[in-house]
């Protein structure tokens, strides 16, 4: 009894929350800008492809279970504003065996985290993830970086 009670009690109290829900108005949702992670293998994207639209960061492993390749994607993933900032695009390999036109391009050995400028040259490899700051801290000291900076002034 006392069960069956407390059962009319919450669907007499929830109604009302639900008949101003039915009456308020709709709000327009708002596009979160989300970033980019390509996948070099499924994808088979080049690095020319990515030339002068985006700058590809290049995240490599021997296999997706490296812990190092997850904190990097964990890092990239957890302050997306500042990289979407930059154009950043991200790119992933995980698999050395598939032989992706990007990891033909680059040769990773093992774990590597690569920034490449938007003209397609190699501006950094890194052996060890890096977190957003260091990594924007890198791309805002690129000489094209700075150049863009200028004109948007």
């Amino acid at each position: 009894m006392r069960a069956v009670l407390f059962l009319l009690l919450a669907l007499t109290l929830a109604l009302p929350g639900v008949a101003q829900q039915a009456d308020a108005p709709v709000e327009a949702e708002v596009a979160v800008p989300v970033l980019q992670v390509i996948d070099a293998v499924e994808s088979g994207i080049t690095l020319d492809e990515l030339m002068w639209v985006s700058r590809p960061i290049v995240v490599f492993a021997d296999t997706d279970r490296d812990p190092r390749f997850q904190d990097q994607i964990d890092l990239l993933l957890e302050r997306p504003g500042p990289l979407l900032e930059r154009d950043v695009v991200v790119v992933i390999d995980s698999d050395p065996d598939a032989e992706s036109p990007v990891r033909q391009a680059l040769r990773p050995r093992g774990f590597s985290m690569v920034i490449i400028q938007r003209d397609g040259h190699v501006a950094l490899r890194k052996p060890n993830p890096w977190d957003v700051r260091e990594i924007m801290r890198a791309i805002d000291n690129l000489p094209m970086r700075i150049e863009e900076m200028g004109l948007s002034q």
